[in-house]
């Protein structure tokens, strides 16, 4: 688990051995991490992340959110639209990766 600006790094396990995971790298976006943390504005969990991620992924949609993803979005839409896609695809769970500009999806196998 990331904490502070994600130089802080804590073992956690979960079992993810039931799913696949897809990333998805768009051609010709590219993130810059100086304007994604200009553009985050921090949100308050409801739940604590370790609570969150021993649940089971199929939950994590409602509770698990990158906050960088609302202000990169803004800026590169085609990124919300893969995202988007993922879960129309069936991906229980799907997010950008850190600041961004991959996206990945967890799928049942």
């Amino acid at each position: 688990i990331g904490t502070g600006r994600g130089e802080i790094l804590t073992p956690f396990e979960t079992d993810l051995s039931r799913f696949r995971i897809e990333v998805t790298v768009p051609e010709g976006i590219s993130v810059s991490t100086a304007d994604a943390y200009r553009g985050i504005v921090p949100s308050v969990p409801e739940k604590p992340l370790r609570e969150v991620l021993r649940q089971h992924p199929s939950t994590w949609k409602k509770d698990l959110v990158n906050d960088f993803e609302a202000s990169v979005f803004q800026k590169f839409p085609k990124l919300e639209a893969i995202k988007q896609s993922l879960y129309d695809r069936g991906a229980v769970y799907a997010a950008m990766s850190g600041s961004g500009s991959a996206i990945f999806g967890l799928f049942p196998e």
